[in-house]
């Protein structure tokens, strides 16, 4: 480990000091570009990497560095001015949302990066929500202002009209495109130009030239204006023409950040080495310290009673465990946020979620794929655990004696799947402790066995994640496969109420088996899921034997009814029944509650529902209309399209049957220049046809 960085130094720096922050963006945003200058300028590493090469610090997986995507989000650690920067690189690419979803889950602050030239675009929006979601103070970083077609003003015009939110520059270009040489800082009125070398890491400090002076001038007094806005205070010195200071312009700046009412916004070129300086005095002037945001709030398993612990080494532990990762030199990694307390190595804490205790084996601070031993994690680290047997993703670690249990974080549900086979008897049982520890590090990744055709199923969020799931099962296990087809991730509902009623009566030479209920399904809105709801009245049927009904019901729900596929969005009301004294029982019972929500099901209307994908696809704008013309062959629905520098970005929905192979197809189309971007929407009925075609095929199965 002699070439191994220190990763510790100054690690203990004083709360107020530390910023736990993530890179987000669409796919291609330069994430992982931006987060290697981020580095480098900190003096972490002294040599930039770069995507194309394979070289960056924060994709150390063998398939991102093929492929020159970030698949697994890293967590580094470094310095600034002091400060403490732990900075988590998320992948961009929808199949691997997972990682984005539990990063930002135990994020303090986000940069969140947007395409000079594209501006907002669909993964941008995704990720926008997803921070929303768990209330994430950001800053915003408008990258490639060097490539062709790039705009600033438009850039923050559709950040407008797609986000609405209220982001506020605070430094703006000096050119663009080609031209495209610097920035201008508009709290201090100075120019910053990257002259003096290739790397950025010289530069021309310089007050405002005539030919800016007007756009500063501008610019700078929208950045007062709303900035006064958030503190009455500045608000009177602002409608009395008095100077205000940069440091009350920061304070106020930096509250209403924090506060998600105002979102900072910087400029510039990461790949070219431009414009990364006055982000990282951005991500220390603005976004918060653990200090900075309310303690965390969880419950009390045992009553449900609210909880709150602050970031000190003194309130009892409580931790999120938010990954977790095979490495191939200590076995499993489990990546921990430390809210409060102190976490310690070799000491015994207690998963509220599994409800067992776990000792911790060792503790490491992580550099990317290097890492370092700790004996401690203070509260506000994200530290890795050695050790952990039973704990998996969601999980909540606390002190035995201080019970606490953390919300947990919500996955999407996978949208495709394909069977999988081992190549050779060898491989067989290679593969499904293979299968489990990928499906132990994704939430979003399942596995299943169809008892009927003897086959295992793998599920996730898109063609492309399967297919790096095949590649590490052969690269990192050693397990050769066959895979079939991907399937479509269909599911079934209901569009009507309707009752049902089931009956298992069986005689033998004994004891025989009774069993009787009535119930009432109804649908529910899209995405709501099952709900069962007991409404028996005067002990039509005993409580202890609800259950098995609730169990039968499920079971069959999953199983599907008219064609196979999972059901959703179903409200069932068991309301009614009859028992015998000595012939009743739970198998009765559960037979009986599968038997009627069959009856009900069939009675109700069923539809089977597909997922419909959000589809942007960017086009040389001569080809639009091959394009349209294809996507709308394919069930699409044209949303809008928009124009910028000779191409043509078009919105759509279209049914995920519809589109594979599509990569293949807009090269085809566009020769070459064409690409797509797609992420999971929602669910719609699939059309009458197809419906009967997907339920002859299971009822006669062909």
């Amino acid at each position: 480990m002699a070439d191994q960085i220190k990763l510790t130094k100054n690690r203990d720096v004083a709360m107020e000091k530390v910023r736990n922050i993530g890179i987000i963006a669409h796919i291609d945003g330069g994430k992982t570009t931006t987060t290697e200058r981020l580095l480098f300028y900190t003096g972490n590493i002294h040599k930039i990497g770069s995507v194309d090469d394979g070289t960056t610090t924060t994709d150390s997986m063998i398939q991102e560095r093929e492929r020159g995507i970030t698949i697994q989000s890293a967590c580094v650690t470094t310095f600034w001015k002091e400060h403490r920067l732990n900075i988590i690189d998320t992948p961009g690419h929808v199949d691997f949302t997972a990682e984005v979803e539990r990063s930002l889950r135990v994020l303090d602050g986000a940069i969140m990066i947007f395409d000079g030239n594209a501006g907002v675009q669909a993964q941008s929006e995704t990720v926008w929500r997803q921070a929303d979601k768990y209330g994430v103070p950001r800053i915003a970083f408008v990258n490639k202002m060097d490539k062709i077609g790039a705009s600033f003003d438009n850039t923050l015009h559709s950040i407008h009209e797609k986000l609405r939110a209220p982001v506020v520059p605070v430094v703006i270009p000096i050119g663009e495109e080609h031209d495209f040489i610097g920035v201008i800082d508009l709290m201090n009125q100075k120019m910053i130009i990257y002259d003096k070398d290739e790397e950025g890491m010289e530069f021309t400090v310089k007050d405002v030239t005539d030919d800016y002076k007007d756009k500063v001038h501008k610019y700078r007094s929208q950045m007062v204006e709303k900035i006064a806005g958030e503190d009455e205070t500045l608000m009177e010195k602002f409608l009395n023409d008095q100077e205000i200071s940069v440091p009350e312009l920061k304070s106020v700046l930096r509250k209403a950040t924090i506060d998600r009412k105002l979102f900072p916004i910087f400029c510039g070129a990461a790949w070219r080495n431009k414009g990364i300086h006055p982000v990282l005095d951005g991500i220390i002037d603005y976004l918060p310290s653990p200090l900075d945001l309310p303690p965390i709030e969880g419950f009390n398993p045992e009553n449900n009673e609210v909880i709150t612990r602050k970031p000190i080494k003194s309130e009892p532990l409580s931790a999120l465990l938010f990954k977790v990762q095979s490495d191939p030199h200590v076995g499993t990694l489990s990546y921990v946020r430390v809210y409060s307390g102190t976490l310690k190595s070799g000491s015994e804490v207690y998963n509220t979620t599994k409800q067992k205790s776990e000792r911790i084996g060792r503790l490491l601070l992580m550099h990317a794929d290097k890492r370092e031993g700790l004996e401690e994690g203070f509260a506000g680290e994200i530290v890795a655990c050695i050790g952990l047997k039973e704990s998996t993703t969601g999980d909540t670690l606390c002190d035995a004696n201080s019970v606490i249990s953390l919300s947990p974080i919500q996955f999407a549900e996978p949208v495709i799947s394909l069977s999988i086979e081992p190549s050779t008897a060898d491989d067989q049982e290679k593969m499904g402790a293979a299968l489990n520890r990928l499906a132990i590090e994704d939430p979003t990744f399942k596995v299943s066995y169809n008892h009927e055709t003897g086959q295992t199923i793998i599920a996730g969020m898109g063609e492309l994640y399967l297919e790096i799931i095949v590649d590490r099962l052969k690269r990192e296990f050693g397990v050769n496969v066959k895979t079939g087809s991907p399937q479509v991730a269909y599911r079934e509902t209901i569009s009507q109420n309707a009752d049902g009623e089931g009956k298992y009566i069986h005689q033998s030479g004994g004891h025989g088996q009774y069993g009787h209920c009535k119930i009432k399904v109804e649908p529910k809105n899209r995405g709501e899921g099952y709900e069962f709801i007991n409404a028996v009245k005067g002990g039509a049927i005993p409580a202890n034997f609800i259950p098995a009904i609730e169990k039968g019901i499920k079971e069959t729900l999953q199983k599907g009814i008219i064609a196979g596929y999972p059901c959703t969005d179903i409200k069932v009301t068991v309301y009614d029944g009859t028992y015998h004294e000595v012939d009743s029982s739970e198998m009765a019972f559960k037979l009986a509650g599968s038997y009627a929500i069959k009856d009900a099901f069939q009675a109700a209307k069923p539809l089977v529902l597909e997922p419909i994908m959000k589809f942007e696809v960017s086009t040389p704008s001569e080809f639009l209309g091959s394009v349209i013309g294809d996507l709308s062959s394919r069930r699409g629905q044209i949303n809008g399209t928009v124009d910028s520098a000779n191409f043509t970005t078009i919105d759509a929905f279209i049914p995920l049957e519809d589109v594979r192979g599509y990569a293949t197809v807009i090269r085809s189309l566009t020769q070459g220049r064409g690409s797509f971007y797609m992420e999971p929407s929602h669910y719609d009925p699939v059309p009458r046809d197809i419906q009967e075609q997907l339920t002859t095929k299971v009822n006669t199965g062909k």
